[in-house]
């Protein structure tokens, strides 16, 4: 599950993203509200955290904004103020819940979970390219009927190459999507998990998904 957290305070916003990372969540975070706006624009979220207290855009017009122009993604309000009159003012923009911090990890995880099983049952969580399904929520790989095995690195990949089908991926853009800052943009630590999915993926098969864009990236699409 891909989640974006909106979060101005540089040790909250490390904290929170390592906790969901060490739950296989892929992170992004955004420091301020135009930042945020922006990557819901051209990115495909499960879930969006937000704080209230945020530079350039608060969190209540972020939410109210991205509302209006027809976002559905389940958002969470992450924040200190905790009195109702804040709580009524977020759930009425369009937030889904409101949690206060202080907080337990243990129950964030939980809200998390509640938002994202009551989004998946008005959406058809299955991802496709060709004969290649993904189900992102029990995690489940097939390819012609065949299940295929992924260590939770290869599937952060393959879930974020089939959400961007036909998109060419930069392996800079990989690497921050999902290892953040794990890594440098000189290893080729992507180009060895390519490789293991190609293995997986593509051997044995007329057809093959997963594509190399000499100089650039990846891209995986179900035509030549």
């Amino acid at each position: 599950m891909r989640v974006l957290l909106v979060e101005d305070e540089a040790k909250v916003a490390r904290f929170i993203s390592q906790g969901l990372k060490e739950h296989h969540y892929v992170v992004d975070v955004a420091h301020d509200g135009e930042t945020a706006s922006e990557l819901v624009y051209i990115e495909d979220y499960d879930l969006i955290i937000v704080d209230i207290m945020i530079p350039m855009k608060n969190g209540i017009r972020l939410i109210s904004e991205l509302r209006s122009n027809g976002t559905k993604t389940p958002i969470l309000i992450l924040s200190a103020k905790d009195s109702v009159v804040d709580k009524v003012k977020g759930l009425d923009a369009g937030a889904d819940d409101f949690m206060t911090k202080p907080f337990a990890f243990s129950e964030l995880l939980a809200r998390m979970r509640s938002l994202l099983r009551r989004n998946q049952e008005n959406a058809s969580p299955i991802l496709q390219v060709a004969d290649l399904t993904l189900n992102p929520s029990t995690r489940e790989v097939i390819r012609g009927g065949r299940h295929i095995y992924t260590s939770n690195k290869e599937y952060a990949i393959l879930e974020f190459m089939i959400r961007n089908a036909g998109r060419i991926l930069s392996r800079t853009l990989i690497l921050e999507h999902v290892w953040m800052d794990a890594y440098s943009t000189g290893t080729n630590v992507v180009d060895v998990y390519i490789n293991h999915l190609r293995n997986k993926i593509d051997k044995d098969t007329d057809l093959k998904l997963i594509h190399t864009v000499y100089s650039v990236g990846y891209v995986i699409k179900g035509e030549e």
